[in-house]
């Protein structure tokens, strides 16, 4: 398992495609300053300090989660706390190379 792996970026078994086509729900983990200044519309902002306590609002939504953010940094970090809670996740990235995606 390399860096990339660790940090949820190489070798996904499922691609972005796949989970869009699935009608995943796109997460930007973010600061609320960060996301207003520009963000996936239709994007939910859920910062990555708060997505523990937001696992149950997130598992209620019955949908397949795509997280990003600035870098790619903080979504590994909330795409394997949503994976310890058995969410269906794949991370998106840095939100605007996942815009240019979708």
């Amino acid at each position: 398992m390399g860096l990339l792996d660790i940090l949820g970026l190489g070798g996904k078994s499922e691609s972005i495609q796949d989970f869009v086509s699935k009608g995943a729900v796109i997460i930007d983990v973010r600061t609320a300053g960060e996301f207003r200044e520009g963000h996936i519309k239709g994007s939910k902002n859920i910062p990555l300090d708060t997505i523990q306590t937001k696992v149950n609002e997130i598992k209620n939504l019955n949908k397949s989660v795509i997280v990003c953010c600035r870098s790619g940094m903080r979504s590994a970090q909330a795409a394997s706390v949503l994976k310890s809670h058995n969410i269906e996740v794949i991370n998106g990235g840095g939100w605007q190379s996942l815009e240019g995606k979708l």
